[in-house]
Formats: C-alpha cells, structure tokens, sequence
C-alpha cells in the first residue's frame, strides 16, 4: 500500500494552526484571557513577533514560556492587544460628538459614560476635555477598561510624551477644541502630565471583552477600532454586551472601520451620524 502523500508546506500549516490553538486554549484555561475569538490573520502575526522577541524558534516554546515566566507573559500580553490610539484620534468623530451626543447629554442629570477597549488612555482624556469645555464634565462618570493592565496603569498615570503634543494639538484643533491645549497639561522633561482635575472623573478598570459581562447601565459606550480585531461570533457577543448595557436612548460610538450592519440589534439603533459611527439606541 503506497504511502500517503507528504506535503511540507501543508504540514507545517497544520502544526502551526495546532500549535496556536494550545497556545490560546492554555492562556484561556490557565490565565483567563481569552483570544480564541479574535481575527486570526492578525493573532498570528502578533504571535510570530512575540516568539522572535523572546528569541525563540517555535509557538509551542513560547506556550511553555509564558505559561511559567510571569514577566513574559505581560510583554506576551502588551504586544498581543492592539494600542494603536492618540489624542482627539478621528477628530470629526469629536466634532460630532459635540454636535449630535452634547445636546442629549445636557438633559441627564448624571452622565455614565463607559470607554471599552481604552487602551493607554488617550481617547478617555481627550473626551474628558471635551466634556470639560461643554460645561458638563462635573456630572459625569467615565469608566476607563482594557484587558491589559500594563496599559491601563500607564492611561492611569495621565502621562504622554511630549514628542505626541503637537499631533495632539492639531487634532484637538480640528476637533474644535475651544482653549489652548497646552492648558489642559503641564511639561516636565520630556513629558506632558495632565491636570488631575482632567482625571478626577475617571475610573480605570480591567475588563476583557472576550469573557466579562456587563458592569452598570451607561448613557454612551464608545468602542472604537476594538471589534475589528475579533472574529464574527465574537463581534455578536461584544455588540449583546453593548447593547445590553446601554441605557434607553443612550449612544453608542465605533471606529469608523465598523459598523452595526448584519449584527444582532442592527435594528435597535438609529443613526445620529453614519460617516462618525455614532448611533442611539431606540429598541
């Protein structure tokens, strides 16, 4: 009986499939952190850079490491979330936040709003300064999360450097930003901190999308360029935890790469501004 025929190249496809799926099962099953949904395109490719980084030849050497070496697994962890974010990021999305969400805000009492997915922080202060300039920041509650808790220690401490500054002036510009920026954050060396009074209505917290529920009722949710990173089945799970979170009437912010097209509460939502991906929850 002839031999089956042996192709390397498939073959080595599947142990690497193999080999990634372990490696997802075992942060999950060990850890709690669950990748297992996330798109795998980019999952590999963060992976492979992980390996390299800690000189390794294989996936199933980096399972083993960070499986038994704490410190790798928080460099595993930090280069495997995406932290690609800045100051004012999108600044027509701010412009129309103030234009079509300021107004509706204005009419609550007490604001809860909820950034999910923030990252180093970025986002959170540029809408803290937002809210600040419209006179409602004083009743207003933002709850900060990410899954890394690297990042949310560093979006804690209010510090970017001042190399950013000037991209972050532009953008706060263009986002119609109704002060000088320099205002909202002082130069020490080669950083900028910024005002407590800016982080005093900020609570950060870690929360993983994949497997955590949902933590209170808010009046707006952005969750912008996180789902483009899951997978079908996981984006549906995200979008039930939003929507079940959000308030009557509240709103909901995404990146301008998503979308609430073919996700389950499609129509529980009306559009406020289609082009920004700001939408009001109507059902």
């Amino acid at each position: 009986m002839p031999l089956p025929y042996y192709n390397p190249v498939q073959k080595k496809d599947e142990l690497e499939a193999i080999e990634i799926e372990l490696l997802l099962e075992a942060l999950f099953r060990y850890y709690g952190f669950d990748f297992r949904d996330y798109a795998l395109a980019s999952l590999k490719r963060r992976i492979w850079n992980a390996v390299r980084a800690e000189q390794l030849s294989s996936i199933s050497g980096l399972q083993e490491k960070v499986l038994h070496d704490p410190a790798c697994l928080d460099r595993f962890l930090l280069g495997l979330s995406v932290n690609v974010t800045s100051m004012f990021r999108d600044p027509s999305f701010y412009r129309a936040f103030r234009a079509q969400v300021v107004p509706l805000l204005r009419t609550y009492p007490f604001i809860r709003i909820w950034h999910a997915g923030c990252s180093t922080g970025e986002e959170v202060y540029s809408m803290a300064i937002l809210l600040e300039e419209e006179g409602l920041y004083q009743r207003c509650r933002l709850y900060a999360t990410d899954m890394n808790e690297m990042v949310l220690k560093q979006a804690k401490a209010g510090v970017f450097s001042m190399k950013s500054m000037q991209e972050y002036t532009n953008n706060y510009l263009q986002a119609g930003g109704k002060q000088s920026f320099s205002e909202y954050y002082t130069a020490a060396y080669e950083n900028a901190i910024f005002r407590s009074s800016i982080r005093e209505n900020i609570v950060f917290s870690q929360h993983n999308l994949a497997i955590d529920g949902s933590f209170n009722e808010f009046n707006v949710i952005l969750c912008r360029n996180v789902l483009i990173y899951f997978n079908q089945s996981l984006q549906e799970r995200v979008h039930k935890l939003l929507y079940e979170s959000l308030g009557r009437f509240g709103v909901l912010g995404l990146g301008r790469q998503e979308s609430l097209k073919f996700t389950p509460h499609e129509e529980q939502y009306e559009a406020l501004d289609k082009r920004d991906k700001l939408y009001r929850k109507i059902g």
